[in-house]
């Protein structure tokens, strides 16, 4: 197979994006050179890494309750994970050795667990589908930051896609990520991820071992307290359900105006930032002022400026919205000349 042929089976067995990417460019340029992710520590016969993604159904982001758009990540996911293994199997019996990476995967020796193997994330930018928004969640023009990521490693050599140059993210002049994340954690192309993860792993397994650690040590009324807790109910439904272990939190997907089918089905949704504060506003203002300024920010720095997009933001979210409306004008006027009767006279 040649990647157009790779590409074209990922979309039939449902792919929402697929791109490629070389594993030798992966090798050459870790998220973090001090703790490298790289395809090589994992496999030194592969040669691309096919990156598949599959979008998050926006609908849930319209929803009151959270726990609608955990179930539908955890659905999205194993959606996900069945394409990939059918395209890894379809590769190894083209005589292709191929296998499928855990998308949602941590190591502990990865700095106590809070990376992967391989980032998703920098996959997704090495094979052209996006680039880092300023929570440093991927935004691709299509869907934003409403996707999930995984990949398929093959020795199989493919043309790798190029990577994307014009930043995706609006950035500092927007910040709506920043305006609407509920612990404050998005920083200037950064994340503070102790902050993120109180909200979006509110029963993770850090608060799993502090919640059996304080039952270990308490009296005999302190444990029979906390059998009735909700942290222990919490805990359950995240065993049962993946509910408040994984993607608790889907505020900075839901208000990121990239992509159509937030013009589509979001925009009047998620137009108001309840958890905007002037606090919040000041610093997207002082973020934008540092980057006018050329001051040092670790998020755009020489080295990790390559996935935000070195060429800055050039209008990409404006000129869509402008061609999304150009096409819901036109289905309109379609449809209603579809309607009106015929003149018969």
């Amino acid at each position: 197979m040649d990647a157009q042929q790779v590409k074209e089976l990922a979309k039939s067995l449902g792919a929402d994006l697929v791109g490629i990417a070389s594993a030798k460019t992966l090798n050459a340029f870790p998220p973090d050179p001090l703790w490298p992710q790289t395809p090589e520590l994992i496999s030194k016969s592969c040669k691309s890494v096919i990156v598949v993604a599959s979008r998050i159904p926006v609908a849930a982001f319209r929803a009151k309750s959270g726990v609608v758009v955990q179930y539908m990540d955890m659905l999205v996911l194993r959606r996900m994970d069945k394409i990939a293994y059918r395209i890894a199997d379809a590769l190894e019996k083209e005589g292709h050795p191929s296998f499928v990476t855990a998308a949602q995967e941590t190591d502990w020796d990865f700095k106590h667990a809070s990376y992967g193997r391989l980032s998703t994330r920098h996959m997704g930018i090495e094979a052209g589908l996006g680039t880092f928004g300023l929570e440093v969640n991927i935004l691709t023009p299509e869907f934003g930051p409403r996707i999930y990521l995984t990949g398929i490693l093959t020795d199989l050599e493919l043309e790798p896609d190029r990577i994307m140059t014009e930043q995706v993210c609006i950035g500092e002049s927007c910040s709506r990520c920043l305006h609407s994340c509920p612990t404050d954690a998005v920083k200037h192309f950064g994340i503070d991820k102790r902050k993120c993860a109180e909200a979006a792993q509110e029963f993770g397994f850090m608060t799993s071992l502090a919640t059996w650690e304080r039952f270990i040590d308490g009296d005999t009324e302190q444990k029979k307290e906390a059998i009735r807790s909700r942290d222990i109910y919490g805990l359950w439904q995240g065993l049962l359900r993946v509910v408040g272990s994984f993607g608790d939190c889907p505020r900075c997907l839901a208000v990121c105006p990239v992509g159509n089918d937030y013009h589509a089905h979001l925009s009047s949704e998620q137009k108001v930032i309840p958890e905007k504060t002037p606090e919040k506003v000041a610093r997207g203002k002082a973020f934008k002022q540092a980057r006018k300024d050329g001051d040092e920010i670790d998020g755009l720095n020489q080295w990790n400026r390559r996935w935000v997009g070195p060429d800055g933001y050039q209008g990409m979210v404006a000129r869509q919205m402008q061609e999304f409306k150009k096409q819901q004008a036109q289905r309109a006027s379609e449809n209603k000349f579809k309607r009106e009767p015929e003149d018969i006279s």
